[in-house]
C-alpha cells in the first residue's frame, strides 16, 4: 500500500463495553447549549405520506414556547394570571431548561410568572399525533388563579371548517398542505387535504370554564366568550390572528399544589372520518409518557460512550444520533426494509425522495446505534438493483430515480462497497456481508464497463454526470471549464479504487482468496493510472484530465488545474504514495488554501471562484471532511486529523447553540451555515468523534 504509515483505527470496533445509559434523559440544557430541537415520530410509529414533525421554538424572545411545523401550523400556550398575560418568551420570569431530549420527545420546564412552574413533556407519538403534557405547580404560599390558553396557528393557510367537538373538550378543523415542484415532477405521493383535531383533557379536580373562540378577518364572526380575554388576551395573541384557534382553561391552584392538562393534536386524511382519529387520540389521554423515554433509552444505549474534552462536544455527539434516527422510516411502498430521507421536518422534495449513496455515508455513524437498521438501509439498494448491476441514483418507497441521459442511466457516486464494508466491520454479520458482496461486485462491474468510454482503464462520470458526481452545483471546473463527462475524473477513479479494495476485503473475509486477489489487482492498476495521468508533480496535486489526451488542458492551457477537495480523496483511498501524501498535506494545511478556520472547503480559498457560503465552490461539507479526516489518519497525520475534526465541530456547535439545527453545509471561514436544515448527513460528525476516541485509546 505505497509505504503508508497505517493506523489501527482503520479496523473499527465499538469503543468499549460500557454503553451510554440514559444520558439524554438527564439534561439541564438552556437555549445557549448545543442541542438539536426538532422532533419526529419514532421509526416504529412513522410513515411517509402523512408525516408531521415539529420544531421546538424555545429561544425566540418574540415568540412563546411553540412547536412549529412546516405546513400544519404551530402549537403554543398563552398564560394569564389576573390581568397579566404571558405570551412571549421575553415576558417570562425564567426561560425554559430542557431536562430530556431524544429524536421524538422533549421534557422541559420554565416559569411564566414567579412561583409558577410549568413542566412539559412533548411527544411526537406518531407521524399523525403529537401530545403536549403540561403540569403547573404553584410554588407560592398563596392560592392563585391561572388561565391557560392552548392555541393552534397556521401561518401558511387558513384553517377551515372549524367546529367544537360535541361531547369533548376540543375542536375539529381542516387544513391543506402542498407538495413542492420536485415532488410533483417525480409523482411523490402527497396528502393535500387533512383533517385536524385539537383535544384537551381536563383533570377532574380542575374547576372553571372551557372557552373556545376563533378569530377571522370578518370581525362580525368573532366569538369572544370571556370578557377579560377580550380586553387582555387579544393584544397578546401571535401575529395574524385570522389564522389562530384558541382553547381556554381556568385553574384555581392552591399553594404548593399542581394541576395538569394534556393537549393532543392529530391529523388524518381529508377523506376519512374524524371518529377514527378521535378514538386513537383518546387512548393516549391517560397513557404514561415515561414509557416512551424508556423505549428511547433502550435504543440509545447501543451508542458507544466517548471521552469528551467539553460538555458541548458531548451534546453534539448525542444529538447527531437523534438527527439520523429521526430521518429513518419503516418499510413502506417498494422498500421492504427501513430506509431514510434527507430531512423530515421541514419536508422538501429533493430531500424526501429516498436514499442516495452519498447520504448513506451517514450509516457509518448510525450502525453503532442500530446495526440492523444500517444494514437494512443498504439492503434497500440491493433489492432494487437491476440484473446488470445498475443501482438507482435515488431509491425510495415510491421512487426509482434513474435520470436517463446520453443513452445511460444516472447512478450515484461509487461508495457502495466501502459503505458496506465499513458497516460489516462493526456488525460482523456474515449474512449481510455475503449479500453485500454479491450485490457490490455486480455494481462495480456495471460501473467500470459503462463509465469507461475509451476503454483506457480510467472512468468518467456518466449519464447526468453533474448529479452522478455528487457535486451538483457551483463547481469551479464544471462551471468554468466543462461538463464532467468530458474528463477522466479523479474523484470517480479514486472512489473506484476504494470500491475494489473493499471488495477485496469482503472476498478475503468470505474465504474467496482468488477473487480477493483479483480485486486487489484492479485497485493497483487503477492506482497506477491515476498517479500516471492525474498527479501533477509540478504543483503536488491531483486534477481531472482531458479524456481525449490525458492533459490538464481542455479549453485553455492548464485550465483543469483547479485545486478541489477531491484530490484529498487520494489519502482516504490510499492512492498516494508517501511523498505525494506529504505534498497533498502541505496544500491541505495551508491556511491560504484549505486549512480554514472551521474546516476544509470544497474549493481552495485562493481560487477566484471560491465562496465560503456558495455551494460546491467553498463550504465545508461534513461528510467530505470526514473522508479527508480518515485519509489523514490513514497516513499517520494524527494531529492534523484531530485539528480538522475540532474545526468542523466548533462551527457545528455554534450553529446548534444559535438555531438548534443541523445544516447541509457550513462556512469554513465564519459562523454561518446553509442551504437546507435538519440534513441527515451532518450526523456523520458522530463518526468523527467515535474515530477520535478510538484513536486516543
Amino acid at each position: 500500500m505505497n509505504n503508508i504509515r497505517k493506523l489501527t483505527l482503520v479496523i473499527l470496533v465499538p469503543l468499549v463495553n460500557i454503553f451510554g445509559q440514559n444520558y439524554l434523559s438527564n439534561l439541564t440544557v438552556s437555549e445557549n447549549d448545543p442541542i438539536y430541537t426538532t422532533y419526529n415520530a419514532a421509526l416504529s410509529r412513522s410513515e411517509f405520506i402523512v408525516n408531521e414533525g415539529y420544531q421546538f421554538v424555545w429561544y425566540d424572545d418574540q415568540k412563546g414556547i411553540n412547536f412549529e411545523t412546516q405546513q400544519a401550523g404551530t402549537i403554543g400556550l398563552i398564560f394569564r394570571k389576573n390581568v397579566i398575560v404571558r405570551s412571549k418568551l421575553q415576558q417570562y420570569y425564567q426561560k425554559p431548561l430542557i431536562t430530556a431530549s431524544y429524536s421524538d420527545l422533549v421534557k422541559f420546564y420554565y416559569y411564566p410568572f414567579k412561583d409558577v412552574k410549568v413542566e412539559e413533556f412533548f411527544l411526537v407519538q406518531s407521524s399523525r399525533i403529537a401530545v403536549r403534557q403540561v403540569r403547573i405547580t404553584n410554588e407560592s404560599p398563596f392560592n392563585i388563579t391561572l388561565n391557560v390558553y392552548p392555541f393552534i396557528q397556521n401561518e401558511k393557510d387558513f384553517y377551515t371548517n372549524i367546529n367544537s367537538m360535541k361531547n369533548d373538550s376540543g375542536i375539529e378543523l381542516q387544513h391543506k398542505e402542498f407538495p413542492d415542484g420536485w415532488m410533483k415532477e417525480h409523482n411523490i405521493p402527497f396528502q393535500t387535504d387533512l383533517k385536524d383535531i385539537l383535544l384537551l383533557n381536563i383533570k377532574s379536580d380542575s374547576r372553571g370554564t372551557y372557552d373556545v373562540f376563533e378569530k377571522r378577518r370578518d370581525t362580525s364572526r368573532t366569538i369572544l366568550v370571556n370578557s377579560i380575554m377580550k380586553n387582555e388576551l387579544n393584544e397578546n395573541l401571535p401575529a395574524d390572528r385570522s389564522k389562530i384557534i384558541v382553547l381556554g382553561k381556568k385553574f384555581d391552584i392552591p399553594a404548593g399544589k399542581s394541576v395538569e392538562l394534556r393537549l393532543i393534536r392529530g391529523v388524518i386524511e381529508g377523506g376519512k372520518d374524524f371518529s377514527e382519529l378521535i378514538t386513537i387520540c383518546k387512548t393516549l389521554m391517560n397513557e404514561d409518557l415515561d414509557k416512551y423515554i424508556k423505549e428511547d433509552e433502550e435504543i440509545y444505549k447501543n451508542i458507544p460512550v466517548c471521552k469528551f474534552n467539553s460538555r458541548d462536544n458531548e451534546l453534539l455527539y448525542w444529538n447527531a444520533f437523534s438527527l439520523i434516527r429521526q430521518c429513518m422510516l419503516p418499510p413502506e411502498g417498494e422498500c421492504h426494509y427501513n430506509y431514510y430521507v434527507f430531512s423530515r421536518e421541514p419536508r422538501w422534495g429533493w430531500g424526501y425522495g429516498g436514499q442516495v449513496f452519498h447520504e448513506s455515508l451517514t450509516m457509518l455513524a448510525y450502525v453503532f446505534m442500530d446495526p440492523m437498521g444500517a444494514m437494512n438501509s443498504q439492503r434497500v439498494f440491493m433489492e432494487r438493483q437491476h440484473p446488470d448491476g445498475y443501482i438507482n441514483y435515488r431509491t425510495g418507497p415510491y421512487l426509482n430515480e434513474s435520470i436517463p441521459e446520453n443513452g445511460q442511466l444516472t447512478t450515484s457516486a461509487p461508495w457502495f462497497n466501502w459503505e458496506n464494508w465499513e458497516i460489516y466491520k462493526v456488525t460482523k454479520d456474515k449474512e449481510f456481508l455475503k449479500q453485500a458482496y454479491e450485490s457490490g461486485k455486480k455494481f462495480y462491474n456495471y460501473y467500470i464497463s459503462s463509465r469507461d468510454e475509451d476503454k483506457d482503464g480510467l472512468c468518467e462520470w456518466g449519464a447526468n454526470a453533474v448529479l452522478e458526481c455528487v457535486r451538483d452545483a457551483r463547481v469551479a471546473v464544471w462551471d468554468e471549464v466543462g461538463d464532467p463527462s468530458n474528463f477522466e475524473d479523479v474523484d470517480c477513479n479514486i472512489m473506484l479504487v476504494s470500491e475494489a479494495k473493499s471488495l477485496s476485503s469482503m472476498a478475503k473475509e468470505l474465504g474467496l482468496n482468488e477473487e480477493s486477489e483479483k480485486w486487489t489487482k484492479d485497485a493497483h492498476n487503477r492506482t497506477d493510472l491515476i498517479n500516471k495521468y492525474m498527479w501533477d508533480p509540478e504543483t503536488g496535486f491531483y486534477y481531472n484530465v482531458n479524456k481525449k489526451d490525458k492533459s490538464f488542458t481542455f479549453k485553455t492551457k492548464n485550465d483543469l488545474k483547479r485545486k478541489e477537495i477531491i484530490a484529498f480523496l487520494a489519502l482516504w483511498a490510499g492512492v498516494a504514495n508517501e511523498k505525494q501524501a506529504e505534498a497533498l498535506v502541505k496544500h491541505l494545511i495551508n491556511p491560504g488554501e484549505f486549512w480554514r478556520k472551521y474546516g476544509v472547503p470544497a474549493l481552495s480559498a485562493d481560487d477566484s471562484y471560491y465562496n465560503p457560503i456558495g455551494y460546491w465552490n467553498g463550504p465545508v461539507w461534513v461528510q467530505w471532511d470526514y473522508l479527508v479526516f480518515r485519509g489523514l489518519l490513514n497516513y499517520g497525520y494524527t494531529n492534523e486529523a484531530k485539528e480538522l475534526a475540532e474545526k468542523v465541530i466548533t462551527n457545528m456547535i455554534h450553529q446548534l447553540k444559535t438555531d438548534h439545527w443541523f445544516w447541509e453545509f457550513y462556512s469554513p471561514d465564519d459562523y454561518q451555515a446553509g442551504w437546507n436544515k435538519t440534513y441527515i448527513w451532518a450526523g456523520i460528525i458522530a463518526r468523527f468523534m467515535i474515530d477520535l476516541n478510538n484513536n486516543n485509546q
